[in-house]
């Protein structure tokens, strides 16, 4: 006997072993607990980092509001010395020469306590200073110089000391900024941005005095200063106004105590008389003195109250970077475990199900080679289970060996092969030619079931719009046939949206199937009810009879849809437009008969709903003369009659090119141009609009991508981009992501430099349009909402959305109702936050230019800028400007 394995068993011999597959196994988790490890100590240690930042960002806001305090305390004072220490001044500015000894005494005395404060403020505080500190110090030691000198006139003295100031508070805005973009836990960030609301207020309040000052003192801009004290003055009390939205109770508290207290309250009523008084005199030297000191006070409990709240975030950043600190400890603890647990969880089990797995490894091989061994039950319980289920398995075989070896013998009444295989498996074979008599008897019921589903409206069980065309199409050759009129009546249903809105899609369908019943009840024996999508009908009546009977027919259709009704449990009413059309001749088809009901069906709605139209010779021309257009639209895509005009699009901010909105223009031989509103709206009903965007994609890519080649911009300059209106039609059309992937190939125009315009009834509407719109983004192209607010969009729905920018409709932008402007600003903060740029359409005026600038509106298009020009025209505006008075 050879002692070589056979070559089955060295097969079977041949792997990895089990060991190495249990490494592998405890590996794969160990790996993933140390790649999850990391993850969760760098997210801690960022969560630090974070909180740190933030901390100290917070702590150089308090810095820089002591700082810009004390040299809006200091400046007063120093601008009050120098026109008392230069009686020409003095004299000039109408300061009594009898006050000036007593009001200089008491100057310096003002002078001296608002420098020391300033050098508190502007002192080094630790090894690394804000540099804005350091040059704030610098600047202020020169201005120090020039009015102990009395070097500089007094009013380019002001303008010095409010340039600082500018810088102070410019800085102080960054440092919130800064504290407030970090990533921190909801209370943290709470408390930065109530230390955002105080430091505005603060900012406001420091920054109104000095402009106050300057509103005083008559040296001939007297009136620009107060229209800059009455800008501050506005500012102030609209970051009191604010105040309300302070997240922490103790901080709102706190601050209605220094709201009430007499040093605001003093201070706040005169200035709010002076505000309040537009013919109001200035105040005498000696009363803006003690206004000054008063308002040092006020400034003071100001500031107080941003030293608490800057303290309470930072007690707050210093303990979420505490709990960041612990939770990293405790992370790198747990996963230590885990890995010292598993670790040994895999050698116990290991070694506990090595050797049963083994035995059974082996008397598997023997039974895969055809040698039916017995099968021992040992191990855990899951190789017990196993070892039980071969077992079965060899039973099985074994039975089968005999009835093999009796159908072999040719003994086919031995009983054993009577006796069926345990399970599902023998009584398969005893079943199986019953199974396959049902078998065919199913396929025949699907293939009937598939029938009448290819032909009926799954919801309704109507005839669908495939069957409708089809009993159209026989009703009319039996009409020609016979010589009876054929009549359809189109029914589209009133006010079947807001059910679908008020009550969702489950009411809408509940409404559908109850308005199909109603409709199947009112009409006659032998006529046809279909749905052809929607809330779309029809109603196919054969010998027809008159037109009266026709309408007849369809004001007892609109009695029964409009009765009341429940869906979902809610009571609803509804109404139906009906239209309806009459075949008498032998040239009409379903799809024109089916048109001109439809067409009849929507002048009822025009014309007041709840109503039927007969199809006549007016709307015949009116189809004929859309016919006419949609050849003449054909046609003049293919001669090349149609151009684009370009408009631009212009950044609000920076006064720069932002990019181009492409306009398609007709120029129509022997009738001229042609107005988009005559001839678009004809292409969307068709899928002439497809064709119609396809050739405005390709135009517009190859015009900006001819422009990028002739005229680049300078390095680091942003590049104009090219926006074209998709109409909802085309973006649910499955070519559109070919269509547009196409444009940019031909042209080689990269994607982020295309806009795709698309209205916002588009995306609630459509999934399907909704879905290419993602993709498209994807791609890489900018997706804008156009003409928004003038759809169903619900603001919140924004942030779901696969959009970038928002383009605000130019009947809100140039509204004068009361309340719109509001909307209008709520909209471009909405954006904002979701992080969407804002284009104002439509603007005609220069004082909507600089309302939406200080609204913070991203860009602007409308014809103040640029009317749209021809492509010639746009090639020498290459860098247009906002108007300058705006």
């Amino acid at each position: 006997m050879s002692a070589t394995r056979p070559p089955g068993e060295r097969a079977a011999r041949d792997g990895a072993p089990l060991w190495l597959y249990l490494t592998a196994l405890v590996l794969v988790p160990l790996l993933g607990v140390a790649g999850l490890t990391t993850v969760m100590v760098r997210s801690a240690v960022v969560e630090s980092g974070s909180a740190a930042r933030a901390a100290a960002a917070v702590g150089t806001v308090a810095r820089l509001d002591a700082a810009r305090s004390g040299v809006a305390h200091e400046m007063i004072p120093s601008l009050a010395l120098t026109v008392i220490d230069d009686p020409a001044s003095a004299t000039e500015l109408g300061v009594p020469v009898g006050q000036l000894a007593t009001q200089r005494t008491m100057t310096l005395a003002m002078i001296e306590q608002s420098r020391a404060a300033t050098d508190d403020a502007l002192a080094p505080a630790g090894t690394v200073d804000s540099p804005t500190l350091a040059d704030a110090a610098r600047r202020v030691a020169e201005l120090r110089a020039l009015v102990d000198a009395h070097d500089l006139r007094v009013d380019l003295l002001y303008d010095r000391y409010l340039a600082l100031l500018d810088d102070l508070g410019t800085a102080q805005r960054e440092a919130v900024g800064a504290a407030a973009s970090e990533e921190l836990p909801a209370a943290t960030l709470a408390a930065t941005r109530d230390v955002q609301l105080v430091g505005e207020l603060v900012t406001a309040a420091i920054g109104q005095m000095p402009t106050f000052f300057g509103a005083q003192l008559d040296w001939g801009r007297s009136g620009d200063f107060r229209q800059d004290w009455q800008a501050d003055w506005a500012a102030y009390t609209a970051a009191q106004q604010v105040m309300g939205r302070l997240s922490q109770d103790s901080l709102r508290e706190e601050w209605q105590a220094v709201s009430t207290s007499p040093a605001v309250t003093s201070v706040d009523g005169v200035l709010a008389a002076q505000a309040g008084d537009a013919a109001a005199t200035a105040l005498p030297l000696a009363d803006l003195v003690r206004l000054v000191i008063g308002t040092s006070a006020r400034d003071a409990a100001l500031t107080d109250l941003l030293d608490s709240a800057a303290e309470r975030a930072q007690d707050l950043a210093a303990a979420d970077r505490a709990r960041a600190t612990d939770h990293r400890d405790l992370v790198l603890g747990i996963a230590a475990g885990l890995v010292l647990v598993s670790l040994l969880g895999a050698l116990w089990v290991g070694r506990s199900i090595s050797g049963a797995l083994s035995l059974l490894a082996d008397r598997a091989e023997h039974v895969s080679q055809g040698r039916l061994v017995d099968v021992p039950s040992v191990g855990p319980r899951e190789a017990r289970t196993v070892s039980r289920a071969l077992a079965s398995a060899v039973a099985g075989l074994r039975r089968i060996q005999h009835q093999a070896r009796a159908i072999a013998r040719g003994d086919l009444a031995h009983p054993v092969l009577d006796e069926p295989l345990p399970g599902p498996l023998g009584q398969l074979l005893h079943a199986s030619v019953e199974q396959l008599v049902d078998t065919l008897r199913q396929r025949d019921t699907l293939q009937s079931a598939l029938a009448h589903q290819a032909a009926h409206d799954p919801l309704t069980e109507l005839p669908n719009r495939a069957q409708a065309l089809s009993l159209v199409t026989a009703a009319l050759h039996r009409g020609r046939r016979t010589g009876h009129p054929t009549g359809l009546l189109f029914v589209d249903l009133d006010g079947f949206k807001a059910v679908n809105d008020g009550h969702g899609h489950a009411a809408g369908d509940d409404v559908l199937q109850e308005v199909a019943r109603r409709l199947r009840d009112a009409v006659r024996p032998g006529d046809v009810v279909c749905r052809l999508g929607g809330d779309e009908f029809v109603v196919l009546v054969e010998e027809a009879g008159s037109e009266r009977d026709l309408l007849g027919l369809a004001e007892r259709l609109i009695a029964a849809v409009s009765e009341p009704m429940t869906a979902d449990g809610s009571a609803v009413r509804i109404g139906a437009s009906i239209g309806i059309a009459v075949c008498r001749d032998a040239d009409t088809d379903a799809d024109a008969l089916i048109a001109e009901a439809d067409t009849a069906a929507y002048r009822a709605k025009h014309r007041g709903r709840g109503r039927a139209e007969l199809f006549d010779e007016a709307l015949r021309l009116q189809l004929s003369a859309r016919s006419e257009m949609e050849a003449a639209i054909v046609a003049g895509l293919a001669a090349g009659e149609m151009t684009l005009h370009y408009q631009p699009v212009l950044d609000l901010a920076a006064g720069r090119l932002e990019g181009y909105e492409a306009l398609v223009r007709w120029e129509r031989p022997g009738v001229g141009t042609v107005p988009p509103g005559d001839f678009v709206p004809v292409a969307e009903e068709s899928s002439l609009i497809c064709d119609l965007d396809r050739w405005v994609l390709h135009e517009a890519t190859r015009q900006l991508a001819e422009w990028r080649a002739a005229d680049p911009v300078e390095p680091g300059e942003p590049e104009p981009t090219v926006a074209v209106n998709v109409s909802g039609r085309h973006l649910a059309d499955r070519r559109i992501l070919a269509d547009v992937t196409d444009a940019l190939a031909a042209s080689g125009l990269p994607p982020r430099l295309l806009v795709l315009e698309v209205t916002e009834t588009v995306l609630v509407n459509d999934p399907v349009a909704f879905t290419h719109l993602a993709a498209l983004r994807e791609l890489g192209t900018t997706i804008a909402i156009d003409d928004f607010g003038t759809g169903y969009t619900s603001i919140g729905q924004l942030g779901n959305m696969p959009v970038d920018t928002l383009k605000i409709d130019r009947s809100f932008v140039a509204s004068t109702q009361p309340g719109h402007p509001e909307l209008v600003a709520l909209m471009i903060r909405a954006a904002h936050t979701f992080g969407l740029t804002v284009v104002a359409e439509g603007v005609e005026e220069e004082e909507q230019v600089a309302w939406l600038r200080d609204q913070a509106c991203d860009q602007a298009q409308g014809y103040l800028l640029s009317r749209p020009l021809p492509a010639a025209a746009v090639a020498a505006l290459r860098r247009p400007a906002v108007p300058a008075g705006a």
